[in-house]
């Protein structure tokens, strides 16, 4: 088994209601941030890949059938590429309402300050440098940022065909994922997590 999805949007997306709506889908399981909390030996395989050290990506993911969010998202080019029949999803929302939920979450949680050891201090000094170093260059001010974002997501636009990928806001639901996946439309509501509030909840 070979990942069938590759998301390519950033996180704060909807990343971890579209996880849940991809495992629902029968695309489980999914790879997402919370994943490697969840199994932080992964944390140094991520790590080195953001280095730029060869790593064996059917290794990493074996077992997954889809991957969203970072520190996935960040080699959706590699991850494109290494699985050709894989389709593309690129997460997006109001670019300022996002760079707000980023502010209250993922760039508080890069920039606090790491426990003193164990598999947690790993996990987030990868999450560090992948979205802090990598993806904006240390430089977190909103003008950078949301031009990183447009340019990011121009990019994916340009490099994928159309019929492989889906530009996707997860306020619209069922319909045009399971359309773009081909899989009939569930009865039960679309799954909506990860809030600021629980975001938080979770990191403290």
């Amino acid at each position: 088994m070979s990942l069938s999805i590759i998301g390519a949007g950033f996180g704060r997306m909807g990343t971890l209601s579209l996880k849940l709506a991809l495992e629902q889908l029968g695309f489980a399981p999914c790879h997402h941030m919370t994943e490697v909390f969840a199994h932080p030996h992964q944390a140094k395989i991520w790590h080195a890949a953001a280095r730029g050290e060869a790593v064996d990506w059917d290794a990493l993911l074996k077992g997954y059938k889809a991957l969203v969010d970072w520190p996935g998202c960040h080699f959706w080019r590699e991850l494109a590429a290494h699985y050709p029949d894989a389709k593309v999803i690129l997460s997006t929302r109001d670019h300022d309402r996002w760079y707000e939920s980023m502010v209250n979450t993922i760039f508080r949680a890069v920039g606090s300050e790491l426990p003193p050891e164990g598999p947690a201090r790993e996990v987030l000094q990868m999450a560090a440098y992948v979205v802090r170093d990598k993806t904006f260059g240390g430089n977190l001010d909103k003008a950078h940022v949301l031009d990183v974002l447009a340019r990011h997501e121009a990019e994916v636009k340009r490099s994928i065909s159309a019929h492989r990928l889906l530009v996707f806001n997860v306020a619209e639901g069922w319909e045009p994922l399971c359309r773009f996946l081909g899989v009939s439309m569930p009865e039960t509501p679309f799954p909506r997590t990860n809030s600021t509030e629980e975001f938080q909840a979770r990191l403290r």
